[in-house]
């Protein structure tokens, strides 16, 4: 995947100034040339959660209609709608386009409005509004002056198109980040059952490591609410609870908490109340888990479609970060380079140049795409720990002094440039330094044998990844899948074994043949 030359050609483009000051995907002047400043009408639009204010205008800012309250209803929308149409028939004008402040999601109303009736329609950040706001209107801000400033705004460029997504991206950009959501709460609910079951059982917490994934721990939390209870109860006591529960447990895991039981600090004078609130906090935690359980498996069947499954081919690169950045990037036709990729996520260092003073590697930009920096920062970060080529890069880069937020950049930056080799030209991971890339379809089917994921979905979501995968790298796909076969019918794994079942159908899928069983060795007696 990585190349070592570059080209000439590109370095000379890269260094190629800009024709024009406006933005690329701001300017207009064309348009305006064409039908003429006073033909040319601009409307803006400053949104908020129930109501709008409109204002028109031509090229050169003659109001054409001032400031006019918008409710967020079909009606009134309808007729904003109209009453442009007949303005721009009223002053001749026979172009325009609608620029509308970004407000969260508010303005998603009126955009889809106007777009609906075949204007233009055209995206400002509020940044650009309060620039052009405050040296017109210092210390004065109503709707009416951030009207005017988005005018002034979209006049030199900063009304900017911004591309359209189909619906499939979206789900998956929101099922990611309810996912994200999900984990930051179920974050923070463990450091508050931390806090609460310290003061009701103190101690507990460092004998089991980490205690969240024992479930026989937390039944005897929940069944026995101090550390008197479980000696008075003695081992017996306690394996009869797990047995009633029907949950498998081992002996030792009743002897550490017998010996933590008789050497246990004295609880809180609270500690029945905080045993209360651990166990409520702890059902919210479950439930939270299996939520994000369903919402990963969602996220499986929105990433098999798309050629982003591609980056699995990637040492270090699960799922879930894949799912998150695919879901921040969109189509990957928005992206003209992997520059375009770090740009919008602002990987890339401030500038501060005047005169003479020039500070050219300041911290990162700040205005960007956070939440891609931070599915691109995550993706380095896993990289860095299980990914062989990037760990003995961050090591050398740690012996030379870097610093390590420098360190996590530059595998982002590089990751970003592999990424689009891979996502734009629809190939596997490829590396001079990595003799072995990891498989797609294993990858896939590990990750749902973990969450339980029904049979059915698992074939689809198999059958969509096989489509993104290039046909040449079928056979490759199909080597440790085939090996799984020959192992299953010597698994000896308590449960029900389903690659039996699949991994037929989808060697099939790939263009390869069933598996010959190796023979037992054994003679024939009958």
């Amino acid at each position: 995947m990585a190349t070592t030359r570059k080209s000439a050609t590109n370095r000379t483009r890269r260094r190629k100034s800009q024709s024009v000051v406006h933005k690329p995907r701001g300017a207009f002047h064309p348009r305006v040339q064409k039908v003429g400043p006073e033909h040319f009408g601009i409307v803006c639009i400053d949104c908020a959660k129930a109501r709008s204010k409109f204002l028109v205008t031509d090229f050169y800012g003659k109001i054409l209609l001032p400031p006019t309250p918008l409710e967020h209803n079909r009606p009134e929308l309808d007729a904003a709608i109209a009453r442009v149409r007949a303005l721009f028939a009223q002053h001749a004008i026979h172009d325009g386009l609608v620029a509308i402040e970004r407000t969260g999601r508010y303005h998603q109303i009126a955009q889809r409005a106007f777009a609906a009736a075949n204007f233009e329609t055209r995206i400002l950040h509020p940044f650009a509004t309060k620039q052009f706001r405050q040296p017109a209107d210092p210390g004065n801000k109503t709707d009416d002056t951030d009207l005017f400033a988005m005018q002034r705004a979209a006049v030199n460029g900063f009304a900017l198109c911004e591309p359209v997504w189909d619906v499939s991206w979206r789900t998956l950009q929101l099922l990611t980040r309810h996912r994200r959501e999900l984990v930051r709460k179920g974050s923070a609910l463990c450091c508050q059952i931390h806090e609460h079951l310290e003061a009701a059982l103190p101690g507990l917490t460092k004998c089991f490591d980490p205690i969240w994934k024992s479930q026989a721990v937390w039944h005897l939390i929940e069944q026995f609410n101090s550390a008197a209870a479980m000696t008075q109860a003695g081992s017996d006591g306690l394996a009869q609870s797990l047995r009633g529960a029907n949950i498998r447990f081992q002996q030792r895991t009743l002897d550490t908490l017998l010996a933590w039981a008789r050497q246990a600090a004295p609880a809180e004078p609270t500690a029945a109340v905080q045993h209360r609130l651990v166990l409520a906090l702890n059902a919210d935690r479950l439930q939270k888990n299996r939520e994000i359980q369903a919402l990963e498996r969602d996220i499986a069947q929105a990433l098999a479609r798309t050629p982003y499954i591609l980056l699995l081919s990637i040492p270090g690169v699960n799922v879930v970060s894949a799912a998150e950045f695919a879901g921040e990037m969109g189509p990957i036709t928005n992206y003209a380079n992997a520059r375009a990729i770090t740009g919008r996520a602002g990987l890339y260092p401030s500038r501060y140049q005047s005169d003479e003073v020039d500070k050219a590697n300041g911290p990162l930009v700040r205005c960007c795409n956070r939440r891609l920096r931070a599915a691109i920062l995550g993706i380095a970060d896993n990289l860095i720990l299980c990914n062989q080529h990037f760990r003995a890069l961050a090591g050398c880069w740690r012996l030379a002094g870097k610093d390590p937020r420098l360190t996590h950049v530059k595998v982002a930056f590089r990751f970003c440039r592999i990424a689009y080799q891979m996502v734009a030209g629809r190939q596997v991971f490829r590396h001079p330094c990595l003799q072995q890339r990891s498989y797609i379809l294993e990858k896939l089917n590990a990750f749902h044998a973990e969450h339980e994921t029904p049979l059915t979905d698992i074939m689809t979501d198999l059958r969509n990844a096989i489509e993104q995968i290039p046909a040449k790298e079928h056979a490759a796909e199909a080597r440790p899948l085939q090996e799984k076969l020959q192992a299953s019918p010597n698994d000896r794994k308590r449960g029900p074994q389903l690659l039996r079942d699949i991994l037929p159908i989808i060697l099939a899928r790939l263009g390869v043949g069933s598996v010959q069983s190796p023979e037992s060795g054994e003679t024939d007696l009958t």
